[in-house]
C-alpha cells in the first residue's frame, strides 16, 4: 500500500525529502514497514523459568505445617490447663517453625504464579533461595531465643514437672521424625542434582526446622531424666545451651550458601574450568572475560568474551558448552583478534 505517491513531477528536493519522510511514518504506523523483520523470532528466544518443579515438596512442606500447628496448639493449651512454663515455652517456639513453613510455602506458590512474569528477568528461580535465607534467619533467632533463655534457668532454675514434661517431649520427638521424613530430599533431587550440590534450599530451610525441633526434644528427654533420676536440674538448661549452638551451626551454613546464590557469587570452580576448556580447546579460542553465576537452585548462567583468529559465530561456541549440565543461559561476546598471539585467560584479578 503506498499512501502518497513519491514521483511528483512539480516536487523540489527538500519538499520530495519531507514527503519521503511521511510515507515512512505512515508505514510505520500502520505496519507497512517492510524493512523490519516479518518472520517469527522464537528459534532466537528462549524460556526463563529456571524454577525447578517443587510441586511434592510443597505438598510436603503444606501437611508438616499442619501437623505442627496442631502439635503448637496441643502444647499452648495444655500449658494453660496444667499451668506448666515449659509446655506453653515449648509451644511458643513451635508456632516460630510454623511462621517458617509458611514462609516456605510462601516462596513456593510465589515463584509457581510468576514463573512466566517478564518483570523477572531471569525468572523466579531465586524465590525459593530468598524463602531459604529467610527461614535460616528465623531458625537462627529461634537458637538466640533458646540460648537466652537456658542461661536465664541456670542463673534462676525453676521448678520443673519432670513426668508431664518427658511426656510432652517424647510425643513431640515422635511428631518431629514423622515430620522429617515426609520433607526429606525427594528423589528428583537426590540424584544427579544431589551428587552435584544442587539442593532445593527453601526445603533445606524447613527441614533444619524440624531438625531443630528433633533436637530440641532429644537434648530435653535426656536432661528431664538426669534431672529426675539424678538430680541433676542443671541439665535442662545446659542442654537448652547445647542445642542453641548446633542450631546456629545449622542456620549459619544455611545463611552461607543462599547468601552466595542471592548476591550472585561466582559458580564453584569446576564449573567455571569446564566452561574454559571447553571453550579453548577450540582452535586457538580464548577466553577474556567470563562471568557463571547462579540463576536459581539447579541452573547457571554464562557470560563469555571470546577472543580468536578465527572467528564463529555465537551459536557456535555455545554448541561447545552444550555438554556442561545445568548450563542454561549462555551470552557470548565474540572478538576478531589481529594480533599475532593471544594469552590465555587469568582468572587472577589484574592490578
Amino acid at each position: 500500500m503506498c499512501f502518497i505517491q513519491r514521483s511528483f513531477p512539480a516536487l523540489t528536493e527538500p519538499t520530495m525529502r519531507y514527503t519521503d519522510l511521511w510515507n515512512r511514518w505512515l508505514a510505520i504506523f500502520f505496519g507497512e514497514n517492510k524493512g523490519m523483520h516479518t518472520h517469527p523470532l522464537t528459534q532466537w528466544q528462549h524460556s526463563h523459568n529456571f524454577s525447578s518443579d517443587s510441586r511434592l515438596a510443597e505438598k510436603s512442606a503444606s501437611r508438616v505445617m499442619i501437623l505442627t500447628a496442631v502439635m503448637m496448639a496441643a502444647e499452648i493449651i495444655a500449658g494453660f490447663w496444667f499451668g506448666s512454663m515449659a509446655l506453653l515455652a515449648d509451644g511458643w517456639h513451635m508456632a516460630t517453625h510454623v511462621a517458617a513453613f509458611g514462609i516456605t510455602l510462601f516462596a513456593y506458590h510465589y515463584a509457581r504464579a510468576h514463573a512466566d512474569n517478564p518483570r523477572f528477568t531471569f525468572g523466579t528461580g531465586k524465590v525459593s533461595v530468598l524463602g531459604g535465607f529467610s527461614s535460616a534467619i528465623a531458625l537462627a533467632v529461634v537458637a538466640l531465643v533458646m540460648a537466652l533463655e537456658s542461661i536465664l534457668r541456670l542463673i534462676n532454675p525453676q521448678v520443673i514437672h519432670f513426668n508431664n514434661a518427658i511426656g510432652v517431649a517424647v510425643l513431640g520427638l515422635i511428631v518431629n521424625l514423622v515430620c522429617g521424613w515426609m520433607l526429606r530430599e525427594h528423589p528428583h533431587h537426590d540424584s544427579e542434582d544431589a551428587h552435584a550440590g544442587h539442593h532445593d534450599h527453601n526445603l533445606k530451610a524447613a527441614y533444619f526446622h524440624v531438625l531443630a525441633d528433633a533436637l530440641t526434644s532429644v537434648l530435653a528427654i535426656l536432661a528431664l531424666v538426669s534431672g529426675k533420676y539424678f538430680g541433676w536440674t542443671w541439665m535442662d538448661a545446659i542442654m537448652g545451651i547445647v542445642g542453641a549452638a548446633v542450631i546456629t551451626r545449622w542456620s549459619y551454613g544455611l545463611i552461607h550458601d543462599t547468601s552466595h546464590i542471592l548476591l550472585d557469587s561466582s559458580a564453584n570452580e569446576g564449573l567455571r574450568s569446564a566452561i574454559r576448556s571447553a571453550i579453548e580447546k577450540d582452535a586457538d579460542s580464548r577466553i577474556a572475560d567470563m562471568h557463571v553465576w547462579h540463576l536459581g537452585p539447579h541452573h547457571f548462567s554464562a557470560s563469555l568474551s571470546v577472543v580468536t583468529h578465527h572467528p564463529n559465530t555465537p551459536e557456535y561456541y555455545k554448541h561447545l558448552l552444550s555438554d556442561i549440565p545445568h548450563l542454561a543461559h549462555v551470552m557470548v561476546e565474540v572478538n576478531g583478534c589481529n594480533q599475532a598471539d593471544c594469552q590465555a585467560y587469568d582468572p587472577s584479578p589484574h592490578p
